[in-house]
């Protein structure tokens, strides 16, 4: 499975623009200060995420980015899979078609783990995790913090 530094943001950023949604489009800036994601970073993964119609941005004054449906439409696998190639915890799919490649012992473990995993994220939808106590906490901390930055 690639669970990514990519991946990870993405699902963070994309949860941050959903809780913070309801007064409108969401910049990405401040995504940025509440979730200490590089601006820049967090540009390429919401391209990505808007070719695969998760976001919709809207530009202009007050513009941003909004989610392309609704919070329990977008499962957490839906995120990880715009932004990065695939899910899978093997390397079979890199090494396929090499005169070289060999499957290991124990391959068809980690298809079933990468099987496993993939089937437990389509589970879990973005107003899933926004009902997480701890969730919810944690975005009110980040919400502190951009209000500090703000002071400054």
């Amino acid at each position: 499975m690639r669970l990514s530094t990519k991946s990870r943001y993405a699902v963070t950023s994309l949860l941050d623009l959903v809780m913070h949604s309801d007064e409108g489009p969401v910049s990405l800036a401040d995504i940025s200060v509440r979730q200490g994601i590089s601006l820049s970073y967090l540009e390429q993964l919401f391209a990505k995420m808007r070719r695969n119609k998760l976001v919709v941005s809207t530009r202009g004054p007050g513009g941003g980015y909004s989610l392309g449906g609704l919070p329990e439409q977008v499962c957490i696998a839906d995120v990880i899979n715009a932004v990065d190639e695939e899910l899978k915890v093997t390397n079979r799919g890199n090494r396929n078609g090499s005169a070289s490649f060999e499957p290991c012992l124990t391959e068809q473990l980690w298809e079933e783990l990468s099987a496993e995993i993939e089937n437990y994220l389509t589970t879990i939808s973005l107003a899933d995790m926004m009902k997480n106590k701890e969730v919810q906490e944690l975005s009110r901390v980040h919400d502190l913090r951009q209000r500090q930055n703000n002071l400054r």
